[in-house]
């Protein structure tokens, strides 16, 4: 019994002694005892405040830090410390961005989004601003999506840029406004692109399936040597030497014809082109690669260009507003390139572009013309490109019509 008594004793003087010396530690706050005695805590990190702004149309990163009452010096260093990445004196309206600001009004960091596709960063460092150009980081998945037109690609389509885009992949074969008829379907795969689990847009276009006036035409989107392109079923590329039309938005108001009554002159004579009727100042493109051999006012054409391109064709772009600064004669121009813009100067009733071909010294019909196939793709890519064309054919084979084809809507399958 006096053993037990000693040993309790003992204990309580070790545990005396160890609450005389220092607070008795516990496993929860072991972490400090490392800590000296009288020991200043570390100071907390500054509170950031959080500034989301959206660019108004004319304004500037100038206004915006005027009417926040931000810091000018730091407006100046991040427009320095950018420039060799984003020109941040072209900020773009419609566009967001995000400021993170310390208690002391100092600039922490700045995001912008360029183009919807990518960001720049500035974030503060102890030699001043580091800027870098990041991509979006996108939730990307592969979707299906069907249709069929009743009027316009675009109602059938339902957005405006998917509809541009996949105009744009088939307008060496498809004017999409002379060639369009009710009717016409198509099937795309394409990527749907989410950012925190919310749509924002639609990414590429990887295969399409566009039916015009009983014609199905094959789109694949392929890459080789580093360069995306899209080719045909055969793998031959859907680029060819001229485009179908000089004009992105447009409608027919006159057809090719021998024999048209003239709207001012009111008499019968040829029409040896196409008239493109479209509001003065829509952008002309020359419809392939050529040589400028005439550029300025012509008589009843007004202004007017006319463009040498190889194999005996020449085009003919008339009754110009104007026509772009530099596009003169001996001037190479490229495929796609514009080279003036829609007016109605010259002998003419109203705004629109006289569109006309010649093949080897004679007027051909524009909307019929057909052209060679695009270049092929490379032997050593030709293997797999078939396997990509057929797993996207399965895909394409896989995506069903709308039921009502009145609705003009796409149906999208995930």
């Amino acid at each position: 019994m006096k053993i037990v008594q000693a040993l309790a004793l003992a204990v309580l003087v070790i545990i005396l002694a160890v609450s005389i010396n220092g607070t008795f530690l516990t496993r929860d706050d072991a972490s400090n005892s490392s800590k000296p005695e009288g020991a200043v805590a570390e100071a907390s990190e500054p509170a950031f405040t959080l500034i989301t702004e959206k660019v108004k149309s004319g304004e500037s990163l100038f206004d915006i830090f005027s009417r926040r009452g931000l810091r000018m010096d730091e407006l100046h260093n991040m427009v320095v410390a950018s420039r060799d990445v984003y020109d941040l004196d072209r900020v773009v309206s419609g566009r967001s961005l995000t400021l993170e600001v310390d208690p002391e009004n100092r600039i922490n960091s700045l995001t912008y989004n360029i183009d919807g596709d990518h960001l720049l960063k500035l974030t503060r460092s102890e030699e001043g601003f580091r800027a870098e150009k990041e991509k979006i980081p996108y939730e990307t998945t592969v979707v299906h999506m069907s249709g069929t037109v009743e009027d316009n690609l675009v109602f059938a389509m339902d957005d405006l840029l998917l509809a541009l885009e996949l105009s744009d992949i088939f307008a060496w074969d498809i004017d999409f406004t002379t060639d369009l008829r009710r009717g016409d379907t198509f099937k795309i795969v394409v990527e749907e692109l989410k950012l925190d689990g919310e749509f924002k847009k639609y990414g590429r276009i990887l295969a399409a399936e566009f039916t015009n006036n009983g014609h199905t035409h094959y789109a694949y989107r392929f890459e080789q040597d580093g360069r995306a392109d899209y080719f045909d079923q055969k793998g031959r590329s859907l680029r060819k030497a001229f485009l179908k039309a000089p004009l992105s938005y447009r409608r027919i108001s006159s057809g090719f014809t021998h024999r048209r009554l003239h709207p001012v002159l009111r008499i019968y004579r040829p029409h040896l082109g196409i008239d493109y009727a479209a509001p003065t100042g829509t952008p002309v493109s020359a419809v392939g690669d050529g040589t400028v051999i005439r550029s300025g006012y012509k008589g009843a054409n007004g202004n007017q260009v006319i463009i040498k391109h190889p194999n005996g064709f020449v085009t003919y772009y008339g009754h110009l507003s104007r026509i772009k600064k530099g596009i003169r004669a001996g001037r190479h121009v490229a495929q796609g390139e514009v080279i003036g813009y829609v007016g109605s100067t010259g002998r003419a009733t109203g705004p629109h572009l006289d569109y006309r071909v010649k093949k080897n010294g004679r007027f051909v019909n524009p909307l019929t013309l057909d052209l060679p196939p695009g270049k092929p793709i490379e032997k050593h890519h030709i293997a797999q490109f078939r396997r990509f064309r057929d797993t996207m054919n399965t895909r394409l084979a896989s995506i069903e019509l709308p039921v009502t084809a009145s609705s003009g809507k796409p149906g999208e399958q995930g």
